[in-house]
């Protein structure tokens, strides 16, 4: 049997995804059904109704091994999530660190709260093409509601700092020190190369930046113009078909 901190936080990635009460998806272009669907659900293809994370386990299995690496590893700084919806991802890091004992991390959670921005504010064709602030009905999730998941969970203390807005008016000023951690989940080409610009420069060596939507074209291509600027050659590494990642070696 697992220890009990392993016990918990595999409890905890199945309610995050309700993978316990199965609540239906919301339809979509890609799972336009409403019938719950396990494999969907692990593997983060469908928009729950209830669930507070879309991520789906491999994803959240791969969170727990970043952070668990560089907590045993001690590698400093804390963990952001930038674009967190329903806030699930970022309630899962704040329980990683309890589990562990850890209270000298933070953990940061930046979103507008609005959902996407407007087609007409986007610079970037691609991501004007995709039109997502559509979908805004689903996607915006207001700060307070993000604040009541986690305290729902009993996760929501001086260790969680909140971002609200646009984050090209909040990462550059933000009292943001060492990262350990840096996931992206922003959808877009705009505001994933805006994240990476303001926030992996924080990122410790060792640390690792985890792509949540690498499988689209327009954040794969903010990724790669990223990282061939700022000559980073680190090898991305495959979570699900979907999300990528790669560890900081200098």
């Amino acid at each position: 049997m697992k220890p009990p901190d392993g016990l918990y936080l595999d409890l905890i990635k199945k309610v995050l995804t309700n993978m316990i009460y199965e609540d239906p998806p919301v339809p979509n272009g890609w799972v336009p059904g409403t019938a719950y669907d396990d494999v969907n659900r692990r593997l983060g293809l469908d928009w729950p109704a209830v669930a507070h994370t879309m991520v789906g386990l491999r994803r959240l299995d791969n969170v727990q091994c970043c952070a668990e690496q560089v907590i045993r590893e001690d590698v400093p700084g804390d963990f952001i999530e930038a674009g967190v919806w329903r806030g699930g991802v970022c309630i899962f890091m704040r329980a990683v660190l309890a589990a562990h004992g850890v209270t000298d991390r933070r953990v940061w959670v930046a979103d507008s709260f609005q959902g996407m921005p407007g087609s007409d504010s986007l610079t970037y064709a691609d991501d004007r093409a995709l039109g997502l602030d559509a979908h805004n009905d689903v996607i915006a999730v207001p700060l307070a509601t993000v604040q009541r998941n986690f305290d729902l969970y009993g996760l929501r203390d001086g260790q969680v700092r909140f971002l609200p807005g646009w984050f090209g008016d909040t990462l550059p000023a933000a009292d943001i020190g060492t990262l350990a951690i840096l996931r992206l989940d922003s959808d877009l080409y705009e505001s994933t190369m805006t994240a990476l610009t303001y926030l992996y420069p924080r990122l410790a060596p060792g640390g690792f930046t985890i792509v949540d939507d690498y499988h689209m074209p327009v954040c794969r291509a903010a990724v790669h113009n990223y990282r061939d600027e700022n000559g980073i050659d680190d090898p991305i590494i495959d979570i699900d078909g979907l999300g990528a990642y790669w560890r900081r070696s200098r």
